[in-house]
């Protein structure tokens, strides 16, 4: 029974402007709360593992750190930490222009005495540093 013949009923209508009133507040949000980080790192070459020799080997500085993390420079161990090998790495480089130091790490040598050994060739103020790879065999 319709008691109301001239009247008609409303029909519902979804209102979008409050909803993307709130998507923006959250937009917002999230833009100014993300954090930006920007990373650090060494720049290094890798070398690959199919190279030839290098022909020019005078200014090649070997660093070769064991699975015990000790560490050789040109043959000669070097005991104590990162000042220890910064020095020994500034002697085995006086003279030479421009030096590469080649490190050959063992595979199972933790990362921190790698990092030791390029971090003391910062401080030393040298910045070419190269790994040393085997080559695969086919």
């Amino acid at each position: 029974m319709n008691f109301q013949r001239g009247h008609q009923r409303a029909e519902p209508e979804i209102n979008l402007i409050p909803m993307i009133d709130v998507f923006l507040v959250i937009l917002i949000f999230l833009m100014v709360t993300t954090t930006y980080s920007k990373f650090a790192g060494l720049e290094i070459n890798l070398p690959t593992a199919d190279a030839q020799a290098q022909q020019d080997k005078t200014n090649d500085i070997d660093v070769v750190v064991t699975a015990t993390g000790s560490v050789l420079i040109n043959k000669m161990p070097v005991s104590g930490g990162v000042e220890a090998i910064g020095v020994a790495l500034r002697r085995a480089a006086e003279g030479a222009h421009e030096p590469v130091i080649i490190i050959n790490a063992d595979a199972k040598a933790t990362h921190q005495s790698v990092i030791d050994v390029m971090q003391a060739a910062r401080n030393a103020g040298l910045s070419h540093i190269s790994f040393a790879t085997q080559q695969t065999q086919q």
